[in-house]
Parts: C-alpha cells; structure tokens; sequence
C-alpha cells in the first residue's frame, strides 16, 4: 500500500512499512562553531536553522515507528580510510585529521565528530559511519536497508549539493525511490542547495522527489488517520 505525498515533479509514492529515514551528517563538525565547516570559513548558522524542522521529522518517523537512520562523514583514528587527496584539499587553516575546537575534525569518536544533542540518535536506530561523502561507500548500509525491507527513502541533512545529493544518487542507482525534504537540508551557500534540489528533481524525477516536511506531515496524518 501506498499514498500519495504532493511533492516536485510528482507525488511521492510513499510506503508506509518500507519506508526508512535517512539524516546525513547531521553532526557537531559541520553545525557548530569550531567544527570543520566552520573551520572553512562557512556560515555555520545557515545549517543550525534546520535542527528544529529535522527534529519534527524525526519524530514523526520514531511515533509511526519507521526507520530512522543517521549517517556520519567520520574517518579512522590513522585516517586509513581517508585518501590523500580528501585530507589536502583546500585551503583551510585546518585538515582532516586535525585537532580543533572540538577534538580531531572528522574523526570517530571525538565530540565534534557526534551528532548535534537535538538530533542524538535513540535505542535502535541506525548510525553509519561513511568515509565518503556517499553513505553506500565502504559502509553496511545496503544490507541493513535490505533486512528491514525499506524500499523507500526519505532524506534530511547536510550539506544539500555534496553528502545529501551524493547519497541519493547511490540511493537511486539501486532502485530506491527517494524523497528530499526541502527545509530539512541545508547549505552553506544558498544557491547550491538551489541548484541541487533543481537537479534532483529534474527530467521527471532523475534522481527523486522534493517536498517541504508539512506536506509529507500532512500527507502522513490524512492517509493514516484511521490505521
């Protein structure tokens, strides 16, 4: 059984049962002061505004008791996983590996590294660590989606043209249908989370659907009202 989400190009087939919720990076480096992003010079403040957005969504996935999945962009302690030319990019007082404010950037374990306390992850949900921006690369992600039966999924987090879009791109390729919820991503620059929602959503959905949450919340209310 499905119903319909009003949604860009088209209404999202939603599946209630099959359908998981996908929070990427949603952690302390990119959304606080003294983390990684803030590190490279970016507007920090632009990401925090959507915690209160994707905490409603959040709960609204943990109330109906549908999957919740968080990933994190973290890095072994010997940056083994991390290739060079992740950690020599740009120009950041900075790098990967790096002790800031907040510990090493982007390093399992350190505080910076942890998922903001609004959106901590509760008893049986999932937390993937990714190495890439990608959440299928070098993680269990596929098997874990594959044993619970999602065949949807909805996304949230940051940043909206790297990790998010990149995890749904995956995501698409093998055959899940995907949902973005509008305000419940960000970017550092306005215009790329522009751009690529724009390019999600383009072609008839190529690479998925787009929504803000209160059309999926209202959605999720009418259609399951009586269930």
């Amino acid at each position: 059984m499905t119903f319909p989400v009003p949604a860009r190009p088209y209404p999202f087939p939603f599946a209630p049962g099959r359908t998981a919720l996908v929070v990427i990076d949603m952690q302390r480096d990119f959304i606080e002061k003294g983390g990684f992003g803030d590190s490279l010079g970016n507007d920090v403040t632009r990401l925090e505004a959507i915690i209160p957005t994707t905490a409603k969504l959040i709960d609204l996935f943990r109330r109906k008791k549908w999957p919740v999945v968080h990933t994190r962009e973290a890095h072994l302690p010997d940056l083994s996983d991390c290739p060079p030319s992740k950690i020599s990019r740009g120009d950041a007082p900075l790098k990967i590996g790096e002790k800031g404010a907040m510990g090493r950037l982007l390093v399992r374990g350190e505080p910076g590294n942890q998922i903001v306390d609004p959106l901590k992850p509760i008893a049986g949900e999932t937390v993937i660590d990714k190495p890439g921006k990608g959440m299928f690369w070098n993680t269990d992600i596929q098997s874990i989606l594959d044993n619970k039966g999602v065949t949807h999924l909805v996304f949230a987090g940051v940043t909206t043209e790297v990790c998010v879009q990149t995890s749904m791109r995956e995501a698409n390729d093998r055959g899940y249908e995907c949902l973005l919820i509008e305000d419940a991503t960000e970017s550092y620059f306005p215009e790329f989370k522009r751009m690529a929602i724009e390019m999600i959503v383009a072609q008839g959905g190529i690479v998925g659907w787009a929504t803000p949450f209160a059309e999926l919340e209202a959605a999720v209310t009418q259609a399951l009202a009586h269930a």
